[in-house]
């Protein structure tokens, strides 16, 4: 019987362990590192089999299929880093189709004020970083080939391998739980995302697809003529009630919040819904709330855009209001905004801001809003049409830095030197992190909550309906692993019989929501039309419901 030297078995292994490391790390949360574990790549194993099978016949194998397979198997390296990194920092999978659209603008806003030459160069040197990737996998699969040419390593290399491929095949059928033991094969990603990509760029595409829209039949009658701001709250998700540090650390912010609303006679009622997206992706949960259809799948997004299907702009529209999207994020054309149709649209270069750049996001949320106060909202006479106005804000944005300074005069917002000098530069030196994002997340939202209780307590129209939602949970870094998607939605009003409507459609008072949500984004869309329309109310409503005048203070 032959015997095999402690170098012929080293000769195998090391390439083996080196190999299947690369193709099963795991992100090492909460940083960009990885971390290697004890499972077992299929594919590795595939390879293997498909080598001594091969080296079985011709002996050998040519350089240039040898080169060919460590190109492969360092892309397939890379991928997998993309596949277990961007899961563990935004909190969802990736979606090359849509998220390669967007990756030169998050390239940018991930870069902050970096010149463009600065992102160039990152490029060239993570280009570069790949030779030696290829080079370490080449010379690898060399090390493993030789190994394989021997006949008494050969066979038992190929029985573990067949066995594990084997054994990866079966254990869905046997019970045994395939995460435990074998990494997510990364043909697996390629071959979801290839399928989202025909998916998306299908011509059959057809709007059949999508689900009914909710009724838009209803009038607006409850709401009695009064402005109606929808702000969506970027990154203010459930986490910020759920986990005790980030609750904590806003709980007294939360309360002046709740102490502008007593003052100034309004009052709230709250709830969570689900987001359609997590960690990014804002539009989908715009376009969720105003239309009422579900899009958490991108191309029904996308779909959507496409048809003719009412939204609470065009229902508000139809009932005499004029319909703003203040969006001081937008810094590019935004074609796709048609869909809504918007009386007018104000992005980053028409709502007049002459003030300084913060970040890439350039605008404050306090100096956005101080401008819609004053191009919109302001009482400018008697009787004036009723507003319906969509503001998605952009501070609260990951890397959640820089943070603006509050300042308690609004009128030196619309300045062009508002902001004291100190000041500016104390916020601009403040480091963003997207390894350690919780202390910045809580700065910007400590910021959101002063400027928010400020807006309501001093600024807003007496008798508006302010609806404060979050578009989506924060970043994986700062909402934890396994977050739900769930984030708050607070309804700010003077009216009682209008919020009472609300209360018995499951909203909670106060500014603390329940812990179940009530269902998802696009489900609140019909509350919202049935709570503004006169119709008769439920009997569930009849024996709770005040009646409709102003709180007292």
């Amino acid at each position: 019987m032959r015997t095999r030297s402690p170098a012929a078995l080293l000769g195998i292994l090391l390439p083996l362990l080196a190999l299947n490391a690369l193709l099963s790390f795991d992100n090492d949360w909460p940083s960009l590192w990885v971390r290697f574990g004890a499972r077992v790549s299929v594919e590795l194993a595939a390879i293997v089999l498909a080598l001594s099978l091969w080296l079985g016949r011709r002996r050998t194998v040519a350089p240039a299929v040898l080169s060919a397979l460590a190109i492969v198997i360092a892309l397939w390296s890379v991928l997998r880093y993309v596949d277990v990194t961007v899961p563990a920092v935004f909190g969802r999978p990736v979606n090359a189709y849509w998220d390669g659209r967007h990756l030169w603008q998050l390239l940018r806003m991930a870069s902050g004020d970096s010149p463009w030459w600065r992102l160039t160069g990152g490029a060239v040197v993570m280009a570069l970083l790949s030779t030696p990737l290829f080079l370490v996998v080449r010379w690898m699969l060399g090390a493993l080939v030789r190994a394989l040419a021997r006949p008494g390593a050969r066979a038992p290399s190929m029985l573990a391998s067949a066995g594990v491929c084997i054994a990866f095949a079966a254990s869905p059928f046997v019970g045994v739980d395939r995460h435990a033991f074998f990494a997510r094969p990364v043909a697996v990603t390629i071959a979801e995302q290839t399928v989202k990509l025909h998916a998306a760029l299908s011509p059959t595409r057809s709007e059949s697809r999508l689900a009914p829209s909710p009724s838009f039949d209803g009038d607006l009658a409850a709401l009695n003529g009064v402005d109606v701001l929808i702000i969506f709250a970027e990154a203010y998700g459930a986490a910020s009630l759920d986990r005790p540090e980030i609750a904590g650390a806003l709980a007294p912010y939360r309360d002046a919040l709740a102490q502008s609303l007593r003052i100034s006679g309004r009052r709230a009622v709250s709830a969570r819904v689900r987001s359609p997206t997590f960690g990014g992706a804002s539009w989908l949960a715009h376009a969720a709330l105003l239309s009422g259809i579900d899009t958490r799948d991108p191309d029904d997004y996308d779909l959507l855009l496409t048809t003719r299907r009412p939204t609470l702009v065009s229902h508000f529209a139809r009932h005499g209001y004029r319909t703003v999207a203040w969006m001081p994020g937008l810094q590019r054309p935004w074609p796709e905004g048609s869909f809504y149709g918007f009386e007018r649209y104000g992005n980053a270069d028409s709502i007049g801001y002459i003030g300084r750049a913060f970040g890439y996001w350039r605008i404050p949320d306090q100096a956005s809003l101080a401008l819609l106060q004053e191009q919109e909202l302001a009482p400018i006479a008697q009787g004036r049409t009723p507003r319906f106005v969509v503001f998605p804000t952009v501070t609260t944005h990951a890397p959640f830095r820089p943070v603006p300074p509050y300042l308690q005069d609004w009128s030196r917002l619309l300045q062009a030197e508002a902001y004291p000098a100190e000041a500016v530069e104390q916020a601009l030196a403040q480091p963003a992190s997207w390894v350690q994002p919780t202390p910045a997340y809580l700065d910007a939202m400590r910021y959101q909550f002063d400027w928010l209780a400020a807006y309501v307590g001093e600024h807003a129209p007496a008798d508006a309906l302010i609806i404060v939602i979050g578009d989506h949970q924060p970043i994986a870094g700062v909402s934890g692993q396994d977050a739900s998607w769930d984030v708050p939605v607070h309804l700010l009003s003077r009216d009682a019989a209008l919020l009472a409507r609300f209360e018995a459609r499951g909203f909670a008072p106060g500014l603390t929501p329940r812990a179940t949500a009530i269902g998802a984004m696009h489900e609140l869309t019909p509350m919202l039309l049935a709570a503004f329309d006169r119709s008769p109310p439920r009997a569930s409503e009849q024996t709770d419901e005040p009646s409709a005048r102003p709180l007292a203070p």
